[in-house]
Order: structure tokens, then C-alpha cells, then sequence
């Protein structure tokens, strides 16, 4: 894992890819292209880019019209403002149609840091995958990034994609399979199982080497599609370690853990521990926010020993 490498600027270069293959992709933008990274694929193909201004709801009622005249739309805004703002065409005329939109939500998390409360999306996975029909992916680094903006082209359906802005360590070469709907297992384990999403499954894969260091063998499984969860996955790793922890950069109401304590409790009940973020963050660099509200490795695998002794 050495090396990182910025989430948004790998979704910008795909973006860009995407649209030399595949003339119906068109993008929308809301003012801010520059952050997003869509501005590469703008550059390229101007007469396909659609900057509305600070206009969300806009921007995604123009997806919609697209959508309908054949095109596959890439709304891309920050995450907040697409999981609040725009919410309401996103369910009332996307969703409720079923149409071929992308949400690309970039920014997600804590990684506008200095930005502060206002622009922290924690929220935003607990929003999208309460609606009916919408697939809620989240990437975890910069092969997943690439994969999932290509795999969605051929996608049926509204899709919600979630960005970061961090840099972070390649986790996935691009031999890697990417398929929406299916986990990933990083790491076999039989003590424990920790599930994650996002970019902040590096640290999770960190926390997992620590724990070996103490002789306890942790599964880590990437769960990148949040909806529709895998849940076969989720019941095979429950059964075999019999304690799971979940670990995403989201409030843990709604998101990650959530879903797949709905599965396990129906399925297959074990101790589950749902780490998350609690309440709004402040601002500051990212490195020291994830420090404070306890998402290090250290910190991860302590709670993984703290959900084994549930067993």
C-alpha cells in the first residue's frame, strides 16, 4: 500500500475514459467541477458537459430529462448537497422511474475537511438507501473508483455513488474483479469479522495486521455495494467467526452497519459492533479528524476485541 492517490482525481481521468467509449454518457455539474474532478471529462467533451450553476435540484431534474431522451447522465455535486438539497427530485422523478441516473457524491465523509459540518456528508448513505430501487455504492480506493464509474455504464436502474476526496493507498490492481451487488474478502479470518466501506478500509486492513500481531485472525470483507447488500456474504462471515464489526466514515444510523445488522439479525445473530461516526465533526485536516473520532487502526482493532468477547 504504498503511495496515494486522490479519489476524485482517478473519478475525473475514468470519467473522461468513459466518455471516448461510450458517446451517450453526458455530465452535469454543479459549479463545482474544479473540486469533482468532472471538469476533465468537460474539457474533452464540452458539447456533453453541463455546468448548472448552484442549482442541485435543477441539475437533477435536467438528469431526468436526459435520462428519458436515452442518455446516461453523471450528476456530480458534493455528497451533502446530493443527499439533502436535491433529495427531492432524486426520489420523486429519478428513483420513483426508475431512471438510468449516477449521483456521483463527491466529497463524501469527513474528507472536505476544513470545510467543516456544513459539508461533511454523514448522512448521505442512510438517505439514499432508504429509497426504493436506488444502488448505493461507496469506493474504496483508486482501481474500485475506475471500475465502478465503467460497471455503471452498463448499469439498469439509479445509482448513488459515493466519493472521496482523500488520497489514499491502492488496495486493488486492475486484474481485480468489480461486480456490483457482491462483496470483497481482503483477508480470511476466523475470530472475527470486520466490514467495511469507503477509503477507510485501509485503515481497516491496517487494524486487521495489528490484530494478527496478538494472534487474532480478523476477516476484513469490503462491502462496496451498500444496496443491494450481499448478504450471503454477510451470513458466510457471520457464521464463521461469530463476531463482526463494522467500520464506515458515516454516521452509524442508517449506513453500513445498519444494513447489515438488518441482515444478521434475521439471518444469522451474532454480536455486532456498528463504528461510525456519532454526531457532526469540525474542521481540520482529515488525517486529524480521523484521529479524533477514533478512525485508526489502533482504535479499530481494539473494538474488534471488544465485539469477540460478545461471543
Amino acid at each position: 500500500m504504498n503511495g496515494k492517490i486522490a479519489i476524485r482525481d482517478v473519478f475525473g481521468e475514468a470519467l473522461m475514459e468513459l466518455g471516448a467509449a461510450n458517446e451517450n454518457i453526458v455530465v452535469l455539474e454543479a459549479d463545482v467541477g474544479s473540486s469533482t474532478k468532472s471538469i476533465t471529462f468537460g474539457k474533452e467533451y464540452p458539447e456533453r458537459y453541463f455546468n448548472v450553476g448552484i442549482s442541485e435540484i435543477n441539475m437533477v431534474n435536467m438528469a431526468t430529462g436526459l435520462a428519458l431522451t436515452g442518455f446516461t447522465p453523471y450528476v456530480n455535486t458534493f455528497a451533502v448537497f446530493i443527499a439533502s438539497r436535491a433529495l427531492d427530485p432524486v426520489q420523486s422523478l429519478i428513483a420513483y422511474d426508475g431512471l438510468n441516473v449516477r449521483l456521483c457524491g463527491a466529497y463524501c465523509g469527513l474528507s472536505d475537511s476544513y470545510d467543516g459540518a456544513s459539508h461533511q456528508a454523514i448522512t448521505d448513505i442512510a438517505a439514499m438507501r432508504a429509497i426504493p430501487g436506488m444502488t448505493v455504492i461507496s469506493v474504496a480506493d483508486p482501481m474500485e473508483t475506475k471500475k465502478a464509474v465503467f460497471a455503471l455504464a452498463a448499469y439498469e436502474g439509479p445509482v448513488y455513488l459515493r466519493l472521496s476526496r482523500a488520497e489514499v493507498p491502492a488496495l486493488y490492481n486492475q486484474e481485480k474483479e468489480f461486480v456490483i451487488g457482491k462483496g470483497i474478502v481482503l483477508k480470511e479470518g476466523s475470530d472475527v469479522t470486520i466490514i467495511a466501506t469507503g477509503t477507510i478500509l485501509y485503515q481497516v486492513v491496517k487494524a486487521a495486521e495489528l490484530l494478527e500481531e496478538d494472534g487474532i485472525r480478523a476477516a476484513v470483507v469490503n462491502i462496496h455495494t451498500i444496496q443491494p447488500i450481499d448478504k450471503e456474504l454477510l451470513i458466510e462471515y457471520a457464521k464463521k467467526t461469530g463476531a463482526v464489526l463494522t467500520v464506515e466514515e458515516h454516521s452509524i444510523y442508517g449506513g453500513l452497519g445498519s444494513a447489515v445488522t438488518e441482515v444478521l439479525a434475521c439471518e444469522c445473530p451474532v454480536p455486532v459492533s456498528i463504528m461510525g461516526m456519532t454526531g457532526f465533526a469540525e474542521s481540520g485536516a482529515l488525517d486529524q479528524l480521523l484521529e479524533k473520532y477514533g478512525y485508526s487502526a489502533e482504535n479499530i482493532a481494539k473494538r474488534a476485541k471488544e465485539v469477540m468477547t460478545k461471543k
